[in-house]
C-alpha cells in the first residue's frame, strides 16, 4: 500500500515558476514508478511527466517538454514536479501516481496509487 499527498500548487501568473511535491508513505516507494497528471475542467485527465524508480529514465508530454523537470529523492520518499515558464494552459489539478513498474509509463491504466491533486491556476 502506498499512500501519495501532493502539495505545492497555488495561483500564479504567466511565466512564474511552482515546485510541485509528492509525499509517499511507506517502505516500497523506490520499487514504483511515478508520474504527474493534470486534469483542467470539463477535461480528461491527461499524463504530464513519468520517472522511472532509480530516477535516471523520464518522460515528458509535448506540452510540457522543456518547461517542467520531474525528479525524486527516495531517501525522502518524494517526488517533484518543477514547473518554469507557466501557461494559463497549465492550470488544472495536478495528481501524483505511482505504478509497479520499473520505467516511466504515460500509461494512466498502469498506475495503481494516486493523490488527491493539489490545484495550480496561472492567471494571464
Amino acid at each position: 500500500q502506498v499512500q501519495l499527498v501532493e502539495s505545492g500548487g497555488g495561483l500564479v501568473q504567466t511565466g512564474d515558476s511552482l515546485r510541485l511535491s509528492c509525499a509517499a508513505s511507506g517502505r516500497t516507494f523506490n520499487t514504483y514508478g511515478m508520474g504527474w497528471f493534470r486534469q483542467a475542467p470539463g477535461k480528461e485527465r491527461e499524463f504530464v511527466a513519468a520517472i522511472g524508480w532509480k530516477g535516471d529514465r523520464t518522460l515528458y508530454a509535448d506540452s510540457v517538454k522543456g518547461r517542467f523537470t520531474i525528479s525524486r529523492d527516495n531517501a525522502k520518499n518524494t517526488m517533484y514536479l518543477q514547473m518554469n515558464s507557466l501557461r494559463p494552459e497549465d492550470t488544472a489539478v495536478y495528481f501524483c501516481a505511482a505504478a509497479p513498474v520499473a520505467g516511466p509509463t504515460l500509461l494512466a491504466g498502469i498506475y495503481q496509487y494516486w493523490g488527491q491533486g493539489t490545484q495550480v491556476t496561472v492567471s494571464v
